[in-house]
């Protein structure tokens, strides 16, 4: 049976909608914790914000509620199963649902470069496109069931119908 190596990346391999990583971070900054409000749930969430890197650049980690409690400045980490994801086009590290971090001991050498963020990088995010107003009463569409309006459209000369 062959055992299994996990590989490890560097902070600078990191680019957007990456999944599965395994890496090994210091912590450098922590920002202050702010408290919104589940859309889904209505409950309250704490959410911040934490520099990590390693010598090759540094990325901000996003935490939630009890991780958050979990990590403290000058700390070494192996964060296992992470991904990364573009929110308001900056590159951002989450642990999410299927990720974990640990803290490693032994290893508190780690300088980390704050010259090469990651997260300070801009990145074009791909748009997200509204559905066509299908059964929504926008009357934009044919199957809307919505009356249309032919006044000053382009179209007027057409038939009513002509599809």
């Amino acid at each position: 049976m062959t055992e299994s190596v996990e590989e490890f990346k560097i902070v600078d391999e990191l680019k957007p909608d990456l999944r599965g990583i395994n890496i090994k971070v210091k912590c450098s900054s922590i920002n202050d914790e702010k408290e919104i409000v589940s859309r889904k749930t209505g409950e309250k969430l704490r959410v911040t914000e934490a520099l990590v890197g390693d010598e090759t650049g540094s990325i901000y980690l996003s935490l939630w509620n009890d991780d958050i409690d979990k990590i403290e400045m000058g700390h070494v980490y192996q964060l296992t199963n992470v991904y990364t994801k573009v929110f308001k086009g900056s590159l951002r590290l989450n642990i999410g649902r299927y990720g974990s971090f640990e803290e490693i001991n032994g290893e508190e050498n780690i300088e980390i470069n704050i010259e090469n963020n990651l997260s300070d990088k801009y990145y074009e995010e791909p748009r997200r496109y509204r559905s066509s107003g299908y059964n929504r009463g926008y009357g934009n569409s044919r199957f809307s069931g919505g009356r249309k309006s032919y006044k000053n459209n382009r179209r007027s000369s057409y038939r009513k119908w002509n599809y």
